[in-house]
């Protein structure tokens, strides 16, 4: 695939600041003095605080993706400044006060910053499960923009946002590059590339300089990273290790996650024997039923194994599933059973954003007397 290029346009904010620099005092050059915001575990992006404004280097939007560097300065000084014109990807002004999302994971950050308002469209509403999110859907001032990949593009120049937060595989999307020559920053999140819990949930930090809030945005994260940890500790204290399978077949493959997956490490900080803990995959590992049986029959619990939420609709699914030991247990546990008003899955909406509750529930799950008052969130057993 070619690379993406460069868009030299320096988009709508851009123009503005040419006009200003007419009307205003001499441009004045930018300051070169930096320092490195704190990113911990997530390794997709990094924030440096330029003098007058900050720089987001996107590092992972999606596997084997270029690098975007976006520039983002303050509104009262972005028409007194000049770039080089190669230099960014996009530059936005900031505060953000109109923004598409792309990505149900990019909802909860701006719930948490209490900055829903600003958004102004979405791909598929019906994915959108938060009900303050919803209100905003009903009330037509999110709009529904078709799908991801074919973005109503029409719809999209004509509300005019300030930005989109880009979800993308690759670097090929025609509708992406329509809006970005339209003038339109794309900015794209690689939030879901991330292999850690806590690295997925640090992304708050990543959309909090948008909106001038990243005191508020690490506030945040070290409060969900403080319980998560505590969980962790907790989780140590188990006088017993339980075995666990992941997955489900699809068609003829039996997808696991891998050992170095967002999973693997919950069930490795649950205090779990995770069976594939031992693999290198960083995504899904795909098996024959028959390897996964011999591996995984006599294993104590069995999470995520598909979208149905009952032991029948497991055993329509496919028979074969009567052979494990946590199916005859009445021992699996999915994450697809808690949906939204219109069917969305909140699991992938808001679970990226509270790792600690989801910590909890597994522990819960793996060890009752651990937690024995909490309630189960987002992983709850079949019917």
């Amino acid at each position: 695939m070619a690379k993406k290029q460069r868009s030299i346009l320096l988009l709508g904010g851009f123009f503005v600041m040419l006009m200003g620099c007419k009307q205003a005092k001499k441009p004045q050059p930018v300051q070169n003095q930096e320092t490195i915001a704190t990113v911990t575990y997530a390794t997709g992006f990094t924030i440096k605080k330029e003098a007058d404004f900050t720089v987001i280097e996107v590092t992972a939007a999606w596997p084997g993706a270029d690098n975007f560097k976006y520039a983002l300065v303050p509104k009262d000084k972005l028409p007194a400044m000049t770039f080089p014109r190669d230099a960014y990807d996009a530059i936005i002004g900031t505060p953000v006060e109109k923004v598409v999302l792309t990505s149900t994971t990019h909802i909860e950050p701006l719930k948490q910053l209490g900055e829903l308002k600003s958004v102004v469209g979405f791909p598929n509403t019906d994915y959108i499960s938060s009900p303050e999110a919803r209100k905003l859907v009903n009330s037509g001032q999110i709009q529904d923009l078709g799908m991801n990949d074919v973005l109503n593009t029409e719809m999209v120049l004509e509300m005019n946002p300030e930005l989109i937060i880009g979800f993308s595989i690759n670097e090929e999307n025609k509708a992406y590059d329509i809006i970005k020559k339209a003038g339109i920053p794309v900015v794209y999140n690689g939030d879901w590339v991330e292999h850690t819990p806590l690295g997925k949930a640090e992304w708050i930090k990543f959309f909090a300089p948008f909106y001038q809030k990243e005191a508020l945005g690490d506030s945040i994260f070290t409060e969900v990273e403080t319980s998560y940890k505590q969980a962790k500790a907790l989780a140590q204290k188990a006088k017993s290790k339980p075995t666990v399978l992941t997955g489900g077949l699809y068609k003829d493959v039996w997808y696991v996650a891998g050992g170095n997956s967002w999973m693997a490490q919950f069930m490795k900080d649950a205090n779990a024997d995770y069976l594939w803990s031992n693999t290198e995959e960083t995504g899904s590992i795909g098996l024959s039923l028959e390897s996964v049986l011999e591996k995984a029959q006599d294993a104590e619990f069995w999470f995520n194994p598909s979208a149905a939420s009952s032991y029948s609709e497991l055993t329509e699914a496919n028979p074969y599933y009567l052979q494990f030991e946590a199916f005859k247990n009445k021992k699996v546990y999915s994450n697809a059973i808690e949906k939204g008003e219109t069917g969305g899955l909140i699991f992938y909406e808001l679970a990226p954003h509270r790792p600690d509750i989801v910590l909890r529930d597994f522990i819960k799950i793996l060890h009752p007397e651990l937690l024995p008052e909490h309630q189960l969130q987002f992983i709850k057993p079949l019917q």
